[in-house]
């Protein structure tokens, strides 16, 4: 259900919730692995390469090969900090609106229990 809320807000931008992800994720590491990308957002390899073809396709991102040449480097392109940028503004009004919504005890709650989830998930 929050994801299609994210989904929802993105709509507009012809942006999905998981693309804004790697348009997010790719902006705090700047190059990194393909490998390690999947590892930090814990997304499956087959969706994470059709997701990074597509941004790849329409300009975000750009890849090269690493020094083993199984090796996939990712970051983001001029276009794609453009992008981001257009975007932040709408998912962090989706973050308030949920934060007043379930105000701010129960928001980092939430927060803290999903970083929880995550952490023995991907032990």
């Amino acid at each position: 259900m929050l994801t299609q809320h994210y989904e929802t807000a993105m709509r507009s931008l012809g942006l999905k919730a998981t693309q804004f992800t790697l348009l997010q994720a790719l902006s705090h590491t700047g190059e990194v692995s393909q490998g390690r990308l999947g590892e930090i957002l814990a997304i499956d390899s087959t969706t994470l390469t059709r997701t990074l073809a597509i941004m790849e396709r329409r300009g975000w991102m750009v890849s090269r090969s690493g020094e083993d040449r199984r090796e996939r480097l990712v970051s983001l392109s001029k276009a794609g900090r453009v992008e981001y940028k257009r975007a932040l503004p709408h998912w962090e009004k989706v973050q308030q609106e949920l934060r007043a919504r379930f105000g701010d005890k129960r928001w980092n709650e939430l927060l803290n229990l999903t970083n929880q989830v995550a952490a023995e998930v991907t032990i």
